[in-house]
């Protein structure tokens, strides 16, 4: 995988090629302030706020009284920086979008951090809902420091200027969403996007899905994006219409899902699997879903929001720390 794959698969890079084939988005630059603060490892103080509602003296009076928790003249007040420009700008971009956004910089969403919300969604209306979700995210701590880190030439990293993405809230229902490998411009894997469940309509519709896919990459996609390697994410939706969600590098840095990098790099492994008898077509790609509920996995999401240690008891990853925690447990009863 090389630099320049990963600047074309930057979201305003291919927004302006396929606009419409895809949900309506709003482009902001990031001030260099704005990226200092979520690149800050201090306290999580969340800046963007509106206005808080006006309060009575006697409200005043009593949060007085309640917030004298230390005699020392010393301990310093946490405060938020502002950003009031970049607050109007980004408010003003939401109120375009209905009200409601999905964020993202230059490559990523912050999708690992969608727990520590209110709403336990990366829904958000306004800065302040923006900046939780990234400062609580390795996926965007990654965009702004690693973005190259699985690229093997060894030319310098290119400047990058990031962006905050703002795309209109759309109710996406999981088991819709489709990830699309592509090398050297043909379509050579569909894997179900949320693999972690079990659809029983992608088993029962897989031939009419896959070709719906294949239709859509033909028709718009192939030839057009910037690389001949790519991977690319599609929605289709209840009417049975594609949409273009993201372009991914065709790389370690993108998750394979269903597939491992191995096969897809190979070849090996691949074979076509959308139709059967003389509805298969030769270069149609290999197809994975989850098929039953037997084969359903847990959410790859799962550590980033519990210490690693308690992601492998629950998973049965680590059978040794499950023995340890067995024998402690043990121990704990003999003792009372």
């Amino acid at each position: 995988m090389k630099k320049e794959q990963v600047l074309h698969c930057q979201f305003s890079t291919w927004y302006s090629l396929f606009r419409s084939l895809t949900i309506r988005s709003v482009v902001l630059l990031l001030p260099q302030n704005v990226k200092d603060y979520l690149l800050d490892d201090g306290t999580l103080v969340v800046s963007g706020r509106d206005d808080p509602p006006a309060r009575t003296q006697a409200d005043s009076d009593e949060e007085a009284e309640e917030i004298q928790w230390s005699d020392d003249e010393n301990t310093a007040t946490l405060t938020a920086p502002e950003f009031p420009e970049f607050t109007s700008k980004v408010q003003e971009a939401i109120n375009s979008l209905g009200g409601s956004v999905f964020p993202k910089l230059n490559w990523s969403a912050p999708r690992d951090a969608y727990w520590i919300a209110m709403n336990s969604s990366l829904k958000c209306r306004t800065l302040s809902d923006i900046f939780l979700l990234f400062k609580s995210s390795d996926f965007i701590t990654r965009d702004f420091t690693q973005p190259f880190v699985h690229c093997t030439d060894d030319s310098p990293d290119p400047c990058i200027e990031y962006e905050l993405v703002l795309r209109r809230w759309c109710e996406l229902i999981p088991g819709s969403e489709f990830r699309c490998f592509v090398k050297e411009n043909k379509l050579i894997g569909i894997s179900q996007r949320d693999y972690t469940q079990y659809y029983d309509h992608i088993t029962k519709q897989k031939e009419e899905i896959c070709r719906c896919i294949q239709d859509f990459f033909r028709k718009h996609i192939q030839y057009k994006f910037l690389d001949e390697d790519f991977v690319f994410d599609i929605y289709r939706d209840s009417r049975g219409k594609v949409w273009l969600i993201d372009f991914n590098p065709f790389g370690d840095v993108t998750d394979p899902l269903l597939f491992t990098w191995e096969e897809l790099v190979s070849g090996r492994n691949l074979q076509a699997d959308c139709g059967q008898g003389e509805a298969l077509e030769q270069d149609s790609p290999a197809f994975r879903c989850t098929d039953s509920e037997a084969t359903v996995q847990p959410s790859p999401y799962l550590s980033c929001r519990l210490p690693k240690d308690f992601v492998d008891l629950s998973t049965g990853e680590d059978a040794h720390k499950l023995i340890d925690f067995l024998k402690l447990k043990r121990t704990q009863q003999e003792d009372e």
